[in-house]
């Protein structure tokens, strides 16, 4: 029988931390104690876990202690703060930030990719950027059977992505657009409503911003892939919620599409959905509140002859992270790695 845990949630009242919450409880994870913690501006309000409500509380230095798990969803500079110190407490912390992802001690973890990084972890363990989650999930099926040698991705990012704010942006500047008025942009460097904006994090010195290089980086570690050709291009989108990728990728061989079809279909956290000429394909909105990974449009690439090319979706806050996070303590415990 699994023991019950004492769980701590760090950025409890964002997106991600009220999603988590919610999959803790649909899992039916060994929850035993629980603390809900936040910056002071959060502490106070309350949240509801089980039937029963908690208080969320100012995270200190000395939030952690009697904590088994902890879950840490916040900035990359406050999570280099806070991981370190909850590790320190004895939890094993599982963090959602873009902050340990790359450091070479810490496994970067998809559970139905690679499950077994876990098996060195140092207290201390990373989930994917919300793309390569979905990236991954589709290709390493293929990739077991067809080496991949080059990859060219662009997502369209939803706004749920960036936070709270965003989604009050679109939703401001949507009315504000019907009702022919103008709602200067906040977030993003121009409106979002009835637009598409292909600048997602800072751009760099070789053009390319850093989510697009988070991309390269982490789908290589996951895929245990360091030399794998990829480029990518991220488009935010006015999407509340659910990220969609196009991809085209370059296999050693020929990859059957008909055949990719039936791998995907076997394929743990993934679901096809591919008649097109039934208008059925992946969408954000079908993607919305499903845990798996939807994939379609799946055809050959034009362009290559060992090529294939593909639409996904996915949604951002539950596989994309929460999900994820989940998955990552139940493999942790029926792996007896806690």
């Amino acid at each position: 029988m699994t023991r019950s845990l004492n769980v701590a949630i760090v950025g409890a009242t964002g997106m991600v931390g009220r999603e988590l919450l919610k999959v803790l409880e649909e899992r039916r994870f060994p929850v035993g104690g629980l603390r809900l913690l936040a910056s002071a501006r959060s502490a106070g309000s309350s949240m509801r876990f089980r039937g029963q409500d908690y208080a969320v509380e100012e995270t200190t230095p000395r939030s952690f202690a009697g904590a088994d798990l902890v879950f840490i969803s916040v900035s990359s500079q406050v999570s280099r703060e806070l991981v370190p110190l909850a590790a320190q407490a004895g939890a094993v912390v599982i963090d959602d930030s873009k902050a340990w992802r790359l450091e070479p001690h810490v496994p970067l973890v998809v559970p139905e990719v690679n499950a077994e990084a876990l098996a060195g972890h140092r207290g201390i363990i990373a989930t994917p950027n919300c793309e390569v989650v979905p990236l991954v999930l589709c290709l390493w099926p293929l990739h077991r059977l067809d080496p991949v040698r080059r990859i060219v991705v662009d997502t369209y990012q939803s706004v749920s992505g960036t936070g709270w704010a965003a989604v009050e942006e679109l939703k401001e500047q949507t009315r504000a657009a019907l009702e022919g008025r103008e709602s200067p942009p906040q977030v993003y460097p121009h409106p979002i409503a009835f637009n598409v904006i292909p600048h997602v994090e800072p751009f760099g010195e070789d053009g390319y911003t850093r989510e697009e290089t988070t991309i390269v980086h982490e789908t290589r570690k996951i895929m245990g892939e360091p030399e794998l050709a990829i480029s990518a291009t991220c488009v935010r989108v006015p999407v509340m919620v659910g990220h969609s990728l196009a991809v085209h990728v370059e296999f050693e061989r020929p990859f059957d599409p008909h055949r990719a079809r039936e791998v995907l279909g076997e394929a743990p956290g993934v679901k096809v959905v591919d008649d097109p000429a039934r208008a059925v394909y992946p969408t954000p909105l079908q993607a919305a509140g499903d845990d798996l990974c939807l994939v379609g449009r799946i055809r050959r690439d034009a362009s290559c002859e060992r090529g294939l090319a593909l639409w996904i979706a996915c949604d951002n806050l539950r596989k994309g992270a929460a999900v994820n996070l989940v998955q990552i303590a139940e493999e942790l415990l029926a792996r007896k790695l806690m």
